[in-house]
């Protein structure tokens, strides 16, 4: 029961909209601007840089608290793990905007970040290195995404954390299925241009 009880309050946790509750200080809806996504990237276009970032260091937070905390409290591999992906759905899913949220890919960076330093670290280098080449966010977090297993492994993570990181990558990648349409088609927007 105690486990359960981690595993739903960071649910509750990562469904908080940090990018729609700190937009609104200008009176702005990041749902009604760009790409209607409630994440940092769009938050930038709907508020402004300065609160793009606090949106993306509040949805990294949303998944590495509960997740460091499933750590620290010597919990199993299978809950921190599912503690884990709970804060993550929260980010896709939310119950406070009616389950329709975002992406989830800080929420990601929030859990691995808690679980594998070294990979987040290694996955993120590619992150940057497609931003400064290309400056497509939407490319560079799927491919960061999807280094994460691989990363994972060679740093001999337990399975659970594996698995999750599977998981997950497939749901962020298929959550950017319009984003990689667009890259297909050369109509992605470009880190830095007009919208």
């Amino acid at each position: 029961m105690h486990d359960l009880l981690f595993v739903f309050v960071a649910y509750l946790v990562g469904s908080i909209p940090v990018g729609v509750l700190l937009s609104r200080i200008k009176g702005k809806d990041p749902r009604a601007v760009g790409s209607g996504n409630i994440g940092a990237t769009n938050v930038m276009r709907a508020a402004g840089k300065a609160l793009g970032i606090i949106t993306l260091l509040g949805d990294i937070l949303k998944g590495f608290i509960p997740t460091i905390l499933a750590i620290h409290a010597g919990l199993p591999d299978y809950i921190v793990a599912s503690v884990g992906f709970a804060a993550f759905l929260g980010h896709l899913f939310p119950v406070f905007l009616r389950f329709r949220g975002g992406k989830g890919v800080a929420t990601a960076l929030g859990v691995y970040l808690a679980m594998s330093p070294l990979a987040i670290l290694g996955s993120f280098v590619l992150f940057v290195l497609i931003l400064l080449k290309w400056r497509y966010v939407s490319a560079g977090s799927i491919a960061g995404t999807a280094l994460v297993p691989v990363l994972l492994y060679a740093l001999n993570a337990p399975e659970m954390y594996i698995y999750l990181s599977v998981v997950v990558g497939i749901m962020i990648i298929l959550k950017h299925r319009d984003n990689i349409k667009r890259l297909i088609s050369g109509t992605e927007h470009r880190m830095g241009t007009p919208k």
